[in-house]
């Protein structure tokens, strides 16, 4: 069955893609200006540095699949890689390009499938308590640590303490991957990129985070609205991962999470499951549109 369009007027789209763009650089724009001057922040650039999308790519709305951009604004949109013209009733317009994105992303889509689907149906892991961080900097005095312009809030014999005192099962490759070689010995799982379709959890904060990931992989298919709203889970749980890693941030004016505190630690579960809440949805509605989109055979 032909895919229904929707059309959308020039007043319609331009005042969304310009909304848009204001949202985008109320985060892009300090990160910029930063970079400029040679400035870090610990949190706010997080999303800029890890993840490879740049902000003058998130500043550009895209409507998503299904549906066209009329008026003659919308020819600029010839130029940008995955659309195509559609003939509608008022005349030629601007849409994705479904059949050339299934063709160029075929494997990205499959696995976007698998991971986002997996991690849905798994139980969440809410016993973590961010140790991740704490795991990637134990034994710093032997090792250096990744923010070298942060201070351990407990020091390096502290820190230590604290990756020795706990239970370690982190579920998520991408965070394992950058632990100390004497802390990933530590963690009771040994996660693999191979092995992350089947450890994926939704109590995760680093795959929670990384439905931002997913939506700006899976562009222009992806409404710039969920991109966004993936963006600024991913901002605030970056900010909370941070809140409760050993660092002391308090030059940037955030308190710690004590995770070392029967206190911290349960504040840091509430956190953690009211962001695997709003993780929920967003992952269900990036799992819609990746599944609307048709492979080659």
């Amino acid at each position: 069955m032909p895919q229904t369009l929707e059309v959308l007027a020039p007043a319609d789209w331009l005042a969304r893609a310009a909304a848009h763009e204001r949202r985008a650089r109320a985060f892009g724009e300090p990160f910029v200006a930063r970079r400029m001057t040679g400035r870090k922040h610990p949190i706010e650039d997080f999303l800029f540095t890890y993840y490879t999308q740049k902000p003058g790519q998130l500043y550009r709305w895209h409507p998503g699949n299904g549906v066209v951009l009329s008026g003659p604004e919308a020819a600029q949109r010839g130029n940008w890689k995955f659309y195509r013209q559609v003939d509608t009733e008022g005349g030629p317009g601007w849409g994705f390009d479904a059949e050339a994105f299934g063709r160029a992303r075929t494997e990205a889509i499959r696995f976007a499938r698998i991971i986002l689907s997996g991690t849905a149906q798994r139980p969440g892991n809410f016993a973590c308590f961010g140790l991740h961080e704490w795991a990637m900097a134990y034994k710093s005095e032997a090792n250096g640590i990744r923010h070298e312009y942060l201070p351990l809030r407990l020091g390096a014999a502290g820190t230590d303490e604290v990756v020795e005192s706990h239970r370690i099962r982190c579920t998520h490759f991408d965070a394992f991957r950058f632990y100390t070689p004497q802390a990933a010995p530590l963690n009771e799982l040994q996660p693999t990129r191979e092995t992350q379709r089947d450890l994926e959890q939704p109590g995760c904060l680093h795959a929670n985070m990384d439905l931002y990931k997913w939506a700006y992989k899976l562009t222009p298919a992806v409404p710039s609205d969920l991109v966004m709203d993936c963006f600024e889970l991913a901002w605030d749980i970056r900010t909370m991962d941070m809140q409760a890693s050993p660092y002391d941030l308090g030059d940037w004016g955030h308190d710690p999470i004590r995770i070392e505190t029967t206190e911290g630690k349960a504040e840091y579960v509430r956190l953690q499951k009211e962001f695997a809440q709003r993780a929920e949805v967003l992952r269900a509605r990036l799992l819609d549109v990746a599944s609307a989109l048709v492979l080659p055979e």
